[in-house]
């Protein structure tokens, strides 16, 4: 499992020109699966966000977790985080997880963020074709890989 997290003062994700979900402060969460992920790897990420500290204490340093900064996050499926561009110039997107696979990973996911948040974790819409508004917040953008955590 793989993610992209970016610190954001608000974000949103439209699908159709309609917005299917939105935050103010908080986290966008890009989130791609593999065929070897498991519930282990879910419950991982889902804790390391929650307490990944990456907000601003009262003296500016990244101190807060988005829990203690009551802050929000948006998760959205993305499996080309997985792309391999190591033969040619087309990317190869075969390490991701099929949609039959992926889908109950990312619901289940979501379902472990909200126990962690505890709160309501807003996403877009598996597998549709998303565009993604953001204001990135300082910027702060992190990967976080459950297979190999640095």
């Amino acid at each position: 499992m793989r993610v992209v997290v970016q610190r954001v003062a608000s974000a949103r994700v439209e699908v159709g020109g309609q917005v299917v979900g939105a935050i103010g402060s908080g986290l966008l969460v890009l989130t791609g699966f593999t065929a070897s992920d498991t519930e282990d790897d879910l419950l991982w990420m889902s804790a390391k966000l929650a307490r990944l500290r990456i907000f601003a204490d009262a003296s500016g340093v990244m101190n807060r977790s988005v829990v203690e900064a009551q802050g929000q996050i948006l998760a959205v499926s993305q499996f080309t985080l997985f792309a391999s561009t190591k033969k040619g110039n087309r990317p190869s997107w075969s390490r991701a997880a099929r949609p039959e696979l992926a889908q109950p990973l990312f619901e289940r996911f979501v379902e472990h963020l909200e126990q962690a948040l505890g709160r309501q974790v807003h996403t877009g819409v598996f597998g549709a074709e998303m565009q993604l508004h953001l204001i990135n917040d300082g910027p702060v953008t992190i990967s976080i890989d459950s297979h190999s955590p640095e």
